[in-house]
């Protein structure tokens, strides 16, 4: 009687010898997933005085006609409904946040926050370039957007 119920003793021992191995294996258990670590160091200036204009920050000029879009930031205007004309009064009217300020290999930028004509509260980052003021990207800060720009 053992002959007949051997060859399926042996498949459920097979299957779970499998089962085991392929739980306790090394190499496929999913960890965290890598993150990418920069050998540049971000300088953050410190956050100036309430009382300090903004147009006294060295290396940002407000008065500039000439806007260079990046690909994102027309993406991201698209996305959230923001076009050239409010980018501009963000640009004279706004505030700058200067606790998000940056700085890198390529230069600074800078947050430029405050509220569109049609009432969408917005963050703008703005880089000075020689040959004008790039608009890097734009933040909706009150909504979020669905947005597929890369």
């Amino acid at each position: 009687m053992l002959k007949k119920y051997l060859p399926y003793i042996f498949l459920v021992s097979a299957a779970l010898l499998l089962f085991f191995i392929k739980k306790n294996q090394r190499g496929n258990t999913p960890g965290k997933p890598a993150t990418e670590q920069s050998e540049n160091r971000i300088t953050v200036p410190a956050v100036l005085p309430a009382d300090e204009k903004p147009e006294e920050i060295p290396g940002f000029n407000r008065n500039t006609a000439k806007l260079i879009f990046s690909k994102h930031a027309k993406c991201r205007m698209d996305c959230r409904n923001i076009d050239e004309a409010e980018v501009r009064e963000i640009l004279k009217n706004g505030k700058i946040n200067h606790k998000k300020i940056q700085s890198d290999k390529r230069g600074m930028t800078y947050p430029v926050e405050g509220y569109t004509s049609d009432k969408q509260y917005v963050r703008i980052v703005f880089a000075p370039k020689d040959d004008g003021l790039v608009v890097v990207t734009v933040i909706d800060l009150g909504k979020e957007w669905s947005c597929d720009c890369k």
